[in-house]
């Protein structure tokens, strides 16, 4: 991984957040599972919907960056987390982004779109049953919301519906 070498001593501090996090006190479910917040909260003049607009460009080691500014200034943002986990697994860092879905899941453990993407995670590197599992817990959140139903799409290319 030459390519993300400079983003070495930001994932080590970043992997050092969720032990933190377990100290802290019970976040309000202002979010109530769902996939965003809107963007609203401001970290250091970065915002979520600013790392959004780089991740939907495609420029994820940017996005990562903005993002560790967010988590941490707000370290129970799972929002921020979960996108984390995103541009991690597009720039196929899958052990980064397991961690950063399961930071997300711990301060929101009904967030819909970490329970997708972490299941997408699952399906890229064949842990079927876990991506089924992630399946029925979100079918079970919101029926057939749009995360359960792009997991489903998800499993079922690779085979596994």
């Amino acid at each position: 991984m030459p390519a993300v070498s400079c983003l070495r001593p930001l994932c080590a501090a970043l992997l050092s957040v969720p032990l933190a996090i377990a100290a802290l006190p019970a976040m309000s479910a202002d979010s109530g599972g769902s996939s965003s917040s809107g963007g609203t909260s401001q970290s250091a003049g970065v915002t979520l919907a600013s790392a959004r607009g780089q991740i939907d460009a495609g420029d994820y080691r940017n996005a990562l960056k903005s993002l560790a500014v967010i988590v941490k200034a707000e370290p129970r943002n799972a929002d921020a987390w979960n996108l984390m986990g995103f541009a991690s697994r597009k720039m196929k860092q899958y052990d980064n982004a397991a961690r950063y879905y399961e930071t997300a899941l711990k301060i929101d453990p009904k967030h819909l779109g970490a329970l997708e993407y972490q299941g997408e995670l699952f399906v890229l590197t064949q842990q079927y049953d876990s991506a089924r599992a992630n399946l029925k817990r979100l079918q079970d959140l919101c029926g057939s919301c749009e995360e359960a139903g792009d997991l489903n799409k998800a499993l079922a290319s690779a085979g596994q519906s």
